[in-house]
């Protein structure tokens, strides 16, 4: 199997595949699925959202057309697919974090103390207009 692999390698139709935008198109590109695994590891906070949600878009597209196009082409089709995982959870993250209350339980905070500031805060409003209601009446 090797030898037939060594072989297919010194053939003018690897030299032609390896020349092509079959082959080198999808080199360049898994540079977004590379960068969209090393995210996975940053602060959610500096995700964007639309931006990750456009490229699992992009990436969708991008592998119907590798599974279309004649020959397929695989290699492509597997960077996009890769691509396409990996911004997901990246929305996903995204979602939970700034969503489903990620935020709130990273900062630790709570209800009841976004509550009690509110609360606070309306109090001394209230009571800061009834002493100017007074001072007027007076």
């Amino acid at each position: 199997m090797a030898s037939t692999f060594v072989n297919w390698l010194r053939s003018p139709a690897a030299r032609e595949y390896f020349f092509s935008t079959h082959f080198w198109g999808p080199v360049a590109n898994w540079g977004l699925p590379l960068a969209a695994l090393t995210d996975l590891r940053k602060d959610e906070e500096y995700i964007s959202g639309t931006m990750t949600t456009a490229l699992v878009c992009y990436s969708m597209v991008f592998m119907r057309f590798a599974w279309r196009v004649q020959p397929r082409n695989y290699l492509l089709f597997a960077c996009h697919f890769t691509n396409a995982t990996a911004q997901a959870v990246q929305d996903a993250r995204f979602v939970n974090y700034w969503y489903y209350g990620g935020r709130e339980k990273k900062l630790g905070v709570t209800i009841d103390d976004v509550a009690d500031k509110a609360t606070g805060k309306v109090t001394a409003a209230v009571q800061e207009a009834t002493q100017a209601a007074k001072d007027l009446k007076k």
